[in-house]
């Protein structure tokens, strides 16, 4: 089964780090997306730029709206995630509890909803 894992910490925390503090975090996902990799669960990862490079997009009675930054104000942000393929939510949970920012963040562990794209339900 898939799973997002979606990596949530916060970025002035994290801005405020020490190059040295900072290297150990990169060190240990390095490990850990070794590990992940190795183990054949890993499909993909990604990190992401910070909030303030977002862009929120709401579709209102027919217009596209956009709006700089997150959609709400929040202590934590998304940073980044893996999609992996595990045999179920604990083991998903178990590679969760790995991730370096758990520590100090949190993970949100999510299932794939595995879609059925065959042409007789979707047509192109």
């Amino acid at each position: 089964m898939r799973y997002l894992l979606m990596i949530y910490g916060e970025e002035a925390l994290e801005a405020k780090m020490s190059p040295e503090a900072m290297g150990e975090l990169m060190e240990g996902y390095g490990t850990f997306s070794e590990e992940l990799a190795t183990s054949g669960a890993m499909q993909s990862s990604e990190r992401l730029q910070p909030i303030s490079s977002a862009t929120t997009v709401r579709v209102r009675k027919g217009d596209t709206v956009t709006t700089d930054g997150p959609f709400a104000e929040t202590k934590e942000q998304i940073g980044g995630f893996y999609l992996i393929d595990v045999p179920d939510l604990d083991a998903a949970i178990t590679w969760a509890a790995k991730i370096p920012t758990a520590a100090y963040g949190s993970v949100e562990v999510r299932p794939i909803w595995e879609m059925d794209c065959d042409e007789s339900t979707h047509p192109a």
